[in-house]
């Protein structure tokens, strides 16, 4: 029997097109100024190092601190799941959301749903390549209110890559749970592999442009999701 229901937010609880047409451009609008009003914050300056050192090592060259911002503006466009980038998202889009210049997107068939699991005695995680800083923000500013409460766990890359096995095990170990009372919820087909291969259970959200999987159990929305969770 399912306890503990894990679900990605790109393209599963939230609109890709919010990330990429809403979300990316205002960090990328907002990033040079943020940098100049921030200049001697230690998260900053640690990050701007981290992405010199990754410069250095990949590309074996030196920037200095303008090139690092350019850096990090072109891994924007790229969609680079780089720590560093992805921790300097997360502030930058805290400034937006605490202005009420952002709100977090989300479907209006997940917070009904994710109610009635938590009301029946299911845990719920997240789990996005996005920084776990970002996925609270969104949450805790969505077009439905403050959802953070609903949710028992946060979990970034910082547990590994969301298409690798030993990530889900990382996650399983945190969660406490055997995997097989675990559902992980997600678009991307080969994430819902690297879970079934870590023993997790799976099921597809299929929206928008999404090309339904062959492999894996598929649901329009979160309510036909609750329905395949309870045989499950």
């Amino acid at each position: 029997m399912i306890q503990y229901i894990l679900t990605d937010i790109e393209g599963t609880t939230t609109s890709v097109n919010f990330v990429y047409e809403v979300l990316f451009p205002y960090f990328s609008t907002h990033f040079k100024d943020f940098v100049a009003r921030h200049a001697e914050l230690e998260a900053l300056k640690a990050q701007i190092r981290a992405t010199q050192e990754t410069v250095q090592t990949e590309q074996n060259r030196a920037i200095n601190e303008n090139e690092a911002i350019e850096q990090l503006l072109a891994w924007t466009l790229e969609d680079r799941k780089h720590p560093a980038l992805k921790i300097l998202q997360g502030l930058v889009w805290q400034e937006g959301y605490q202005a009420g210049s952002l709100k977090g997107h989300i479907y209006t068939d997940v917070p009904p749903v994710l109610a009635q699991w938590k009301e029946a005695g299911k845990a719920l995680g997240i789990y996005s390549s996005g920084s776990v800083q970002a996925q609270k923000l969104l949450f805790a500013s969505s077009d439905f209110g403050d959802l953070t409460p609903l949710f028992s766990h946060y979990f970034d890359t910082a547990v590994g890559n969301k298409r690798e096995v030993a990530s889900y095990q990382n996650i399983q170990q945190a969660i406490g749970l055997p995997a097989d009372q675990i559902l992980f919820l997600s678009d991307i087909e080969q994430e819902l592999d690297a879970a079934r291969s870590a023993g997790f259970q799976t099921l597809q959200l299929v929206r928008d442009k999404t090309v339904p999987s062959q492999k894996h159990a598929t649901a329009p929305n979160f309510a036909v999701c609750a329905e395949i969770a309870q045989s499950l």
